[in-house]
């Protein structure tokens, strides 16, 4: 072979390099791959811990909601076992105002806890609040307005818990059909 022949020769085998090398670029990689499997447990535990957090936060929220709704009802049930108990000594108008305060403290914790009247009389009719129970004319009031409110609605932060049930103003008859007849 002529000499530029083995010098390419030469070039094309591989030269040898310290066998450590890739010794050590396998232990750094598995070094690299502990570390991240760490990660990941870790990772993984913590996620599972505010999982569980969580369900625990849930379920006391769920428990405890009414909390505060609760001790304001005991006031009002603290004034009917107070009016009761004086009822025996007590006149007409006496129980009617102790029944007013009470009421008034009742209708108070509802609004406190977010339920609201809904109380529509001389409104217009709508059917998302309120349940026509009958209609009667009227001469008063526009046609398809709340002229009695039944029994009144209520509303829990805007959502409807009842329907507030009304009669509903029709237009009164006309006089060209009284003379009909």
């Amino acid at each position: 072979m002529n000499e530029q022949a083995e010098e390419k020769f030469d070039d094309e085998l591989p030269k040898e390099e310290p066998e450590s090398a890739p010794d050590d670029e396998l232990e750094a990689a598995q070094a690299k791959a502990e570390e991240n499997w760490d990660r990941y447990v870790r990772t993984a535990a913590e996620l599972e811990n505010v999982r569980k957090r969580a369900a625990r936060d849930v379920e006391k929220a769920r428990k405890f909601a009414l909390e505060g709704f609760g001790r304001e009802l005991l006031g009002v049930v603290d004034s009917f076992e107070m009016g009761l108990a004086a009822a025996g000594n007590a006149d007409a108008d006496a129980l009617r105002e102790g029944s007013e305060a009470t009421l008034k403290q009742l209708l108070t914790a509802l609004e406190r806890a977010g339920i609201e009247v809904v109380d529509p009389v001389g409104e217009p009719f709508d059917p998302e609040l309120h349940e026509a129970i009958s209609m009667q004319p009227s001469a008063d009031m526009e046609p398809n307005s709340v002229l009695v409110a039944i029994q009144k609605g209520y509303t829990l932060n805007g959502r409807l818990l009842r329907a507030a049930r009304v009669v509903v103003s029709t237009e009164p008859p006309s006089e060209a059909s009284d003379d009909a007849e």
